[in-house]
């Protein structure tokens, strides 16, 4: 046992993988952390406009199709109107609110 630890305490440490890179020049520094936070920046104003024009369409379909409604609404009371008028016509022709025409 004694020649192990005599080869344990006489070798000197090692660590493995040895750091073979400065961590000073690696990391991004100022600029790397500027540089993601204007890129941050311009993905949360990306999102606020998206938000805004994801929202202005939905108001406008949703008023386009109340308009589209209206105008059905519009079409179909015109055309019973019609309807009665031409059915009063043909079926009234002789009679009057008095009564019937006479003559």
């Amino acid at each position: 046992m004694q020649p192990l630890t005599w080869i344990a305490t006489n070798t000197p440490f090692v660590p493995s993988p040895s750091p073979s890179v400065n961590p000073d020049t690696v990391t991004p520094g100022v600029a790397g952390f500027i540089a993601i936070a204007v890129i941050a920046l311009a993905v949360v104003f990306l999102l606020i406009d998206m938000i805004r024009r994801i929202r202005r369409g939905r108001y406008r379909a949703e008023i386009a199709e109340q308009l589209d409604a209206e105008e059905a609404e519009e079409a179909a009371a015109r055309a019973a109107e019609e309807a009665a008028a031409v059915d009063g016509d043909a079926a009234g022709d002789d009679v009057t609110p008095e009564g019937p025409a006479k003559g």
